[in-house]
C-alpha cells in the first residue's frame, strides 16, 4: 500500500477547487458523504463510488491507500457520535458496545479529490465461504444515496504516515502476490507504476468470473489465478515459486535458515524500509497464507528479510476488532 502520491486526479472543467491542505503530517478524521455509484466487477467484487463535498480534502500517500470505513452497529447515524482530532479513538472506545460503530479496513482503489470522490473495491463474498461481516452486509445492499463515513487522512503526503505499506526501492525487480482480499491493493499498485520496471503480480481469486481487467504500463504482467474448490493458497504457492525464478532470485546459501514469524503471537504485519536493489516482495491476504509465501521467499528462494513485506489482512477464524 508507492512512495509517490498517486491520488489520479481528473481534469474535467466543472471540478471544484480542492481544499487546501495544511503542512505536514496528516491527522485521521471522519469524512462523511454518500455512495454515488455502485458498479459489479465481477460475481466477488464490488466498487463502491462515495463522494461528497468533505472528500476533496481526503488525503492520498501512496497506491495502496488503506481507510476505515465507520459503520453503524445498531441502525442509526454514526457521524455525531466521532469527535475529530488526535483523541477520536479514546473517544472511540469509551462508547457503550452498543453504540460503538465497526471500524473495517480498505484500500482506496482510486481517488479523484478534485471531484470530492473515492472508490472502494469489496470483497463481496464471506470469506471461504463463511458469512458476511458488517462490512460485507452492508456493501451487498448499499445503494446510491446512502450515506456513509469514512476515516481517513486529512491532506495529501507520501509514506507510511498517511497509511500505506508500499515503498519499494528505486531500481530493481518487483514482485507482488495475494488472495482477494488484496486485489484492491496490488491493482492500485501495478496501474501506477511506472513503464518499464519489471514486474510480477500474481493473484489468487475465487473463480474464473473474478478476473479483472486491470491497465498497467509496459513491464508489468499480471497472473491470475482461479482457486475454485482447491484451499486457498494452495495454487498461489507454486506460481510464486516459479515467477520469483523467472525474475532471477537465486536459492539461498545451505544451511541458511532465517528467522520466522510468530502467527500466534500478534498481528502478522512487517513493512521494512526499502531494502537493497534486487527484488522487493510485498504480499498480502490472509495471514497464515502470507506466512507461508513468506517462509518460501525467504527460506526456499533467499529473497532478503529486509526485502519482503508481508501484511496479514485478516486470520481465518478471527473477525477484524471492533
Amino acid at each position: 500500500m508507492t512512495t509517490a502520491t498517486t491520488d489520479r486526479v481528473s481534469t474535467a472543467t466543472a471540478e471544484p477547487a480542492p481544499v487546501r491542505q495544511p503542512a505536514g503530517a496528516p491527522e485521521f478524521r471522519f469524512f462523511s458523504g454518500t455512495v454515488a455509484r455502485v458498479q459489479r466487477l465481477s460475481p466477488n467484487f464490488l466498487r463502491l463510488t462515495f463522494a461528497g463535498p468533505e472528500f476533496t480534502g481526503f488525503g492520498v500517500g501512496g497506491a495502496d491507500q488503506r481507510i476505515k470505513l465507520v459503520l453503524s452497529r445498531d441502525g442509526g447515524p454514526v457521524r455525531d457520535l466521532l469527535t475529530d482530532g488526535p483523541g477520536w479513538y479514546q473517544e472511540y472506545c469509551a462508547l457503550p458496545d452498543e453504540r460503538r460503530p465497526y471500524l473495517r479496513t480498505y484500500t482506496v482503489r482510486d481517488a479523484r479529490p478534485l471531484l470530492g470522490e473515492i472508490d472502494v473495491d469489496v470483497v463481496l463474498h464471506g470469506v471461504d465461504g463463511g458469512q458476511h461481516g458488517p462490512a460485507g452486509s452492508w456493501a451487498a445492499a448499499a445503494v446510491v444515496g446512502d450515506p456513509v463515513v469514512v476515516l481517513g487522512p486529512d491532506r495529501s503526503g507520501t509514506g507510511r504516515a498517511w497509511g500505506v505499506e508500499w515503498a519499494p526501492p528505486a531500481e530493481g525487480t518487483l514482485f507482488l502476490a495475494g488472495d482477494e482480499t488484496a486485489v484492491p491493493a496490488i491493482s492500485a499498485i501495478v496501474e501506477a507504476l511506472p513503464s518499464g520496471r519489471r514486474t510480477i503480480a500474481v493473484l489468487e481469486v475465487p473463480e474464473a468470473g473474478d478476473v479483472l481487467s486491470l491497465a498497467v504500463p509496459a513491464g508489468v504482467e499480471v497472473r491470475w489465478l482461479v482457486r475454485g474448490a482447491r484451499a486457498r493458497g494452495e495454487a498461489l504457492g507454486p506460481a510464486v515459486h516459479a515467477a520469483l525464478c523467472e525474475l532471477g532470485v537465486a536459492a539461498p546459501a545451505a544451511g541458511v535458515e532465517p528467522e520466522d514469524v510468530d502467527l500466534d503471537g500478534g498481528m502478522l504485519w512487517e513493512v521494512p524500509d526499502a531494502g537493497a536493489d534486487g527484488c522487493y516482495a510485498w504480499l498480502a491476504g490472509e495471514a497464515g497464507m502470507v506466512k507461508k509465501l513468506r517462509r518460501r521467499l525467504v527460506r526456499d528462494l533467499g529473497v532478503p528479510r529486509t526485502s519482503v513485506a508481508f501484511m496479514g489482512y485478516w486470520r481465518l477464524g478471527a473477525a477484524e476488532g471492533s
